[in-house]
């Protein structure tokens, strides 16, 4: 098939118990569910930034001077930018503005998070 271009598929994850973001050797699956106890699963969202980092879900990211989230969204059907401070989606994440972006760190490293959890 010359149409199809197969795309990576990658997860980290986040263990709740140890606070650490860990890469994945292996992912239980139950009826077509991955599943990791104890684990939030991220996966990787196929784009790169601007140093050529992978993005996750959850990533906090800079644009220009501004933190987002990198989220997946329902209605766009899509990964998207979301500023921290809101709920707002602002727009689709696309390799093409992806180069523009810095990752920072996961979510659940962020000081927001930490405050939440404590």
């Amino acid at each position: 098939m010359e149409f199809f271009i197969a795309r990576t598929i990658k997860f980290k994850a986040w263990d709740v118990e140890s606070k650490l973001l860990v890469r994945l050797e292996s992912i239980p699956c139950d009826k077509g569910q991955l599943k990791k106890k104890h684990h939030i699963l991220l996966q990787f969202t196929g784009c790169l930034d601007e140093q050529k980092q992978e993005l996750y879900e959850m990533d906090v990211v800079l644009k220009g001077s501004e933190k987002m989230v990198i989220q997946w969204n329902e209605t766009h059907t899509g990964w998207c930018l979301t500023p921290m401070e809101s709920k707002i989606v602002l727009e689709p994440l696309t390799s093409a503005n992806a180069a523009y972006l810095k990752r920072l760190c996961s979510y659940f490293e962020s000081v927001q998070y930490k405050n939440l959890s404590a």
